[in-house]
């Protein structure tokens, strides 16, 4: 599925606010990766919608009337640290106090498309990957899961039962087989038995011949292979630990 960049523009100028969506829709068709944006026209207006994590990016200018672009940054920087947050500006006199806020970049006014493509394409290598989804078919209706939602997958006849870390269940009718080519071998998916897949990142234990998850759920493994599964399992830990470059133990 494609990355869909959420764009919030925050700028007094109604034409202004236009021209900048317009841009992003146009670089998103350019970049195939589309752009949802949302406009507001003052600082304090952005701020009561915003949430942590609702926007990649911020266009924020900085001379606004009621709230300036410099204090309404501050209190995002308050609610989210990780958002590109560009600056729109007929000055460069407040850029000082901008990059205080971490500010990714600032386009100066008046514009160019050029300079907005530039600047959104810097902004897109800066982004996080985007997760890759899960597409999945129950009862005729594709629906989208992201592995690291997934808990167990167990074989029923011609269907699999994957239970996500919610409690939900979702039945498909494929082979396990298929499920993992599907998820590109992951190696967070473990077969511990014929016919069931945990994710490793959910289990809390061995013991009596069982795999434990989180949540209580038991599985049965293949006694003559526990000690490859717990190898296995102990391997994708380690793996993942030096991924992140997370300190052991």
């Amino acid at each position: 599925m494609s990355q869909i960049i959420k764009i919030a523009i925050v700028d007094d100028d109604p034409e202004c606010l236009t021209e900048i969506a317009a841009l992003c829709t146009d670089f998103g068709t350019h970049s195939r990766c589309p752009a949802k944006t949302v406009s507001f026209l003052n600082g304090r207006a952005f701020l009561d919608a915003f949430e942590a994590g609702s926007f990649s990016i911020v266009f924020m200018d900085i001379y606004m009337r009621e709230m300036d672009g410099i204090s309404a940054a501050l209190k995002l920087r308050n609610l989210d640290s990780s958002c590109l947050l560009i600056f729109l500006t007929s000055s460069r006199e407040f850029m000082p106090d901008a990059f205080s806020c971490h500010a990714f970049e600032y386009i100066t006014k008046p514009f160019t498309r050029q300079r907005v493509f530039d600047v959104l394409t810097d902004a897109l290598k800066a982004l996080p990957p985007a997760p890759k989804y899960l597409e999945l078919t129950e009862r005729r209706k594709t629906v989208c899961i992201l592995p690291d939602k997934i808990r167990s997958i167990v074989t029923d006849a011609h269907y699999l039962d994957i239970v996500l870390t919610n409690g939900e269940k979702i039945r498909c009718r494929m082979t396990m087989s298929e499920f993992l080519r599907k998820a590109d071998f992951d190696t967070r998916f473990l077969s511990v038995n014929k016919g069931i897949t945990v994710n490793a990142d959910y289990i809390v234990a061995f013991e009596n011949n069982c795999c434990i998850l989180e949540g209580g759920a038991r599985f049965p493994i293949r006694v003559r292979d526990r000690a490859r599964i717990e190898q296995a399992a102990q391997d994708y830990v380690f793996e993942k630990m030096r991924r992140h470059h997370l300190p052991f133990g």
